[in-house]
């Protein structure tokens, strides 16, 4: 039996223009200002971190991510959880264990992208689909169905597999299905092969264009924003250690009111000269922009090293006086966050003490999951744990609720 062609309306890929701010556009100036102002703060907060700090900071980081980016789509998962399931300690309730199934897929597709797995091809349709294939492949069975709200009927979405039917998205009724592949060749040719500045004012307007075209059947808002993540990644050498995630969440109103925003067609000869409007993809480029800066400065304030310490060994001076923790163990901890690692032969002779009791006394952060190694030979290094970061990292996301 001959497999049904998904249909193709016939149109025409200019329909999603304008893709880029023109350089004649007068928005183009204020834009790139704030593009070149991102560059500096990304650069000069990473440079300011140990290597073993910035390690750490991207692991939590990832687990926010996730957290934000999930919850945009409705499922609250708190970190705390999505640890638990890096652990493979699940919930005994069904629909929460598919939550952190669902989390622990994103974080392993994010580790994948911050391990350079998608590294030149962010923006092309290869990349694309492997994102959503690598994610949906990890998903339990009950979240790749989705229900047809015309029609009621239930459908599988096949991971990587381009939408075979039409759909709606509020108001926005995308490309016919046929017409996917097209569009994207276009979307690809036209963003992936960028300068390194143009490429980071052209992410916001990717990430909605993504979305405008809507390839796939489901996963196209999560798909979006890991690939936005990988292409700050690659052109603001970010490290992973900040998440446009958490501010388009907590901005999340405004976000969703962009992207319905830039459906619109061109409103007069003032608006651009494509078939969308100019106006409303420079709004929410600049939008994109200042968010990308807030979550900047709010990462580099959180763990401004001075500040970051005082809380640390706080920590572990309560622990020590609730008789949780060695009383030494504050000075490891103090030495790994300015060193960036501590090797475990100078454990002894930082604290004056025996190499056996500074074995008890690593063993004692290890098993409160602050400090970690790869082996029992190798450097000690500092980690950030969802649980702790309410007293570690004020803000980071919101405390865990039974």
């Amino acid at each position: 039996m001959k497999e049904d062609i998904p249909e193709d309306r016939g149109e025409a890929v200019a329909l999603m223009e304008p893709l880029l701010i023109g350089e004649t556009s007068p928005h183009r100036g204020p834009l790139t200002d704030l593009t070149v102002e991102l560059v500096a703060k990304a650069a000069g907060f990473r440079r300011s971190l140990p290597e073993g700090v910035r390690a750490a900071l991207a692991n939590l980081v990832r687990a926010m991510n996730c957290y934000y980016s999930n919850l945009i789509e409705g499922h609250d998962t708190h970190p705390v959880d999505i640890e638990r399931a890096l652990r493979n300690d699940y919930s005994n309730d069904a629909r929460r264990r598919d939550l952190q199934l669902e989390a622990k897929a994103h974080i392993t597709v994010q580790q994948w992208i911050d391990g350079g797995g998608i590294r030149g091809r962010a923006a092309t349709a290869e990349g694309i689909r492997e994102i959503h294939q690598r994610f949906g492949e990890l998903l339990p069975e009950d979240l790749l169905w989705v229900d047809d709200p015309d029609t009621g009927e239930r459908v599988k979405v096949i991971p990587g597999e381009l939408r075979r039917r039409d759909v709606k998205v509020g108001r926005h009724v995308p490309v016919s299905p046929g017409a996917v592949p097209r569009f994207l060749t276009h979307f690809e040719h036209i963003y992936s092969r960028l300068g390194r500045t143009d490429a980071i004012l052209a992410t916001a307007a990717a990430h909605h264009r993504l979305l405008w075209i809507h390839p796939f059947l489901d996963g196209n808002g999560r798909v979006a924003r890991l690939m936005s993540h990988a292409m700050l990644l690659e052109t603001l050498d970010t490290g992973g250690i900040w998440s446009v995630a958490r501010g388009l969440a907590r901005n999340v109103a405004a976000y969703k009111r962009h992207l319905a925003n830039c459906d619109l067609p061109r409103r007069n000869d003032l608006d651009g000269r494509g078939s969308l409007s100019e106006e409303e993809l420079v709004a929410f480029t600049r939008f994109f922009l200042e968010v990308c800066i807030d979550q900047v400065d709010f990462m580099e304030g959180l763990v401004q090293p001075d500040r970051l310490r005082t809380r640390i060994l706080m920590w572990a001076e309560e622990e020590a006086r609730l008789g949780t923790l060695s009383p030494k163990a504050g000075s490891i901890l103090e030495a790994v966050l300015y060193r960036g690692e501590l090797p475990r032969g100078d454990v002894a002779g930082l604290l004056g003490t025996t190499p056996r009791h500074g074995r008890r006394i690593v063993a004692e952060l290890i098993e409160r999951g602050v400090v970690e190694s790869e082996n029992l030979r190798a450097p000690l290094r500092l980690t950030f744990p969802a649980a702790l970061a309410p007293r570690w990292m004020p803000g980071l996301f919101p405390e865990r609720t039974p």
